[in-house]
């Protein structure tokens, strides 16, 4: 079986596939403290808890985006797992031309979406990852990586919105009720909301003209089923879409 594991900023998506299938996935908050041998004993819980086993993992294959974490993650495989690990980085196959200017500046977890997300639609496409930041990958009909806009993220921005102000709570992300708020709570949950949806719709629509093509747009990320909903712009959401640009990246590496 192969382990794929997305690395970011704020949480780790973990997946189990057999062959192309999904057996189970986690989602779990991302800990920069965390050492390897810490991370195997999450993972041998984890695994457990759905009748599985360390020795169950054939290969294991990482984006990462925290790299101070990354080598925790090579002990792991290192000492406790019977697979190799496979660190999605520069010289990899994944069938997709990469047309920014810098492409060493690419984040792999962007990499992988756009892999599985011109894999689904087979044309032009756009990603929108809802994450620490929000991430929007343009590919074109060709299959080529045409580069991005980068916004903030939810979980930034009601950060920010707490921290800087003197009166304003912490809210929890949350479907509003109104586009107008009787309380304080509900008038930060819509302004977040409704500001994003807006927010995606209009940078989504603006690749989309640039784009030339009827583009697809696909919202993937931990925040994205609280947002898309208000969104016009977003066709769908695939929750699983990094997870199976890794799992695309992993099997073209083969042989």
């Amino acid at each position: 079986m192969l382990l794929a594991i997305d690395l970011g900023n704020t949480q780790t998506h973990i997946g189990m596939f057999r062959g192309d299938e999904l057996v189970e996935n986690w989602r779990l908050a991302t800990v920069r403290e965390t050492t390897g041998d810490e991370l195997a004993t999450l993972l041998v819980s984890l695994l457990e808890l759905r009748g599985l086993r360390l020795q169950d993992v054939d290969d294991v294959i990482l984006s990462s985006v925290v790299p101070s974490l990354t080598p925790e993650y090579e002990r792991l495989a290192e000492r406790y797992l019977p697979g190799p690990l496979t660190v999605v980085g520069p010289g990899m196959k994944t069938g997709m031309a990469i047309r920014i200017e810098r492409p060493q500046e690419l984040g792999t977890d962007r990499l992988c979406n756009a892999v599985a997300a011109y894999e689904k639609c087979g044309g032009a496409c756009v990603v929108a990852d809802f994450g620490t930041t929000i991430n929007f990958d343009a590919v074109s009909r060709e299959g080529e990586l045409l580069g991005a806009a980068i916004a903030p993220g939810v979980d930034i921005s009601l950060e920010a919105l707490h921290q800087r102000t003197a009166k304003l709570p912490k809210v929890d992300l949350g479907a509003p009720e109104s586009a107008i708020g009787r309380d304080t709570v509900a008038a930060v949950r819509s302004g977040v909301v409704y500001g994003f949806a807006g927010s995606v719709d209009g940078i989504v629509g603006r690749i989309r003209e640039e784009l030339g093509d009827e583009a697809t747009a696909i919202a993937t990320g931990g925040h994205a089923s609280a947002i898309t909903p208000f969104c016009d712009q977003i066709d769908e959401v695939d929750d699983l879409l990094t997870l199976t640009g890794l799992r695309l990246i992993w099997e073209r590496n083969q042989g």
